[in-house]
């Protein structure tokens, strides 16, 4: 119903001034960052991001404990998008607000956790280095862990691949668990070749418990204070029944579509 030349079918996350003139270094970033993170790991997440700055990424947070304001005294705050919803993963969130056509024009995705060391992190490049037992990867390796391997906290999409993990994120699934074990059909060919380290020395995971909490009811009792549920535990749980489902859906639509061919 529209004529052809007034149709805008892709978009960005380009923030666009009410007046003056337009940023043009933010304008012409071609990656995006996006971190869902809590006011906890405030000082870490201001840590990665600064470094993503420093090679001209988009900066977008999902704020899953819902504090925004907390965040309006890093220097970056005003240049990236918040978005907020209270206790849901980042997977909810990029299912709802990174769909294909609004990112196409970003060459590269990184969807990452609050919680990784970014000291020895370089963006872009790779590494080789000495694994345990006496093995080795190296610019011939072909096989995992050196290639085919993707780090769950911190996985960077192209555009193409990103288009096909976005259409696998389940909208009823949390996916705090087990996505990884699906992201090599998405790899546009090879998973031996087209999956691989892309940090230059290595990122440490922290390991932070962030969605949930762990009751230590020794110390509830000696402050006399009432048992809280151990929500880390039934979040997990519940992961783990999601994996699951997910796995019945996956051997369901392999068996129903015909046409369809395992490449691996």
């Amino acid at each position: 119903m529209l004529p052809k030349g007034i149709v805008s079918s892709t978009s960005d996350l380009k923030l666009r001034p009410l007046w003056g003139s337009h940023d043009t270094k933010s304008s012409n970033s071609t990656n995006l960052l996006a971190i869902s993170a809590g006011i906890k790991q405030k000082d870490n997440v201001d840590k990665i991001v600064k470094k993503f700055l420093s090679s001209d990424f988009h900066v977008m947070i999902f704020h899953y404990d819902g504090n925004v304001d907390g965040w309006r005294d890093t220097e970056w705050s005003d240049h990236a998008i918040h978005v907020s919803a209270i206790k849901q993963t980042k997977w909810w969130f990029a299912k709802r607000f990174l769909h294909p056509d609004i990112v196409s024009e970003y060459a590269y995705i990184f969807l990452w956790d609050e919680d990784l060391g970014v000291e020895n992190f370089h963006v872009g490049r790779r590494i080789f280095r000495q694994m345990g037992g006496g093995f080795t990867c190296n610019e011939n390796s072909t096989s995992p862990p050196c290639t085919g391997w993707v780090e769950i906290m911190a996985p960077v999409f192209s555009r193409a691949s990103w288009r096909c993990v976005w259409h696998m994120i389940q909208n009823d699934l949390n996916h705090a668990w087990g996505l990884d074990f699906q992201l090599g059909y998405c790899a546009q060919g090879d998973r031996m070749e087209k999956i691989g380290v892309v940090d230059s020395e290595y990122l440490v995971h922290s390991g932070f418990v962030t969605l949930g909490s762990v009751v230590r009811k020794k110390a509830n009792r000696k402050a006399k204070v009432p048992d809280q549920p151990d929500t880390r535990s039934l979040i997990r749980n519940e992961s783990f029944a999601q994996w699951k489902i997910f796995q019945h859906r996956w051997r369901k639509s392999v068996e129903d579509d015909h046409c369809w061919t395992d490449p691996y």
